[in-house]
């Protein structure tokens, strides 16, 4: 199994970026994506979440309207477009999975996968 995010990077305050987390060793489509967050001295949050099927989706109050989440099935890869950033969004960015249960809030997942994580460093 593995789960590799590619993508980050420095940004201007306002600019934009886009995050790729591409899987391999289990069933894609058969899992929920998440993308999460961790900065210096804070825990990790979640960002925002994809279901298996696409149909639903989080979004962490501080992202709205500002990151789009999306999945590729085919290329078994879940994107994150991220736009207006600001220098609080700085941080490591992980994706992780999760199989998909229907009763299973999607802000409430807890990857059983992870990847390494991609730095995106927001500063002018």
């Amino acid at each position: 199994v593995q789960l590799v995010e590619s993508g980050g990077g420095f940004v201007q305050p306002g600019g934009s970026l886009r995050l790729s987390c591409a899987a391999s060793g289990f069933s894609f489509d058969d899992h929920t994506i998440g993308w999460f967050r961790q900065a210096p001295g804070k825990e990790r949050e979640i960002v925002t979440a994809i279901s298996g099927s696409g149909s639903n989706l989080y979004y962490g109050d501080f992202v709205k309207g500002r990151f789009t989440i999306s999945r590729d099935d085919a290329k078994n890869t879940v994107y994150l477009q991220m736009s207006s950033l600001k220098p609080e969004d700085t941080a490591v960015y992980y994706c992780g999975a999760h199989i998909s249960i229907a009763s299973m809030p999607l802000a409430t997942m807890t990857p059983t996968y992870w990847g390494q994580g991609t730095q995106v460093t927001v500063s002018s």
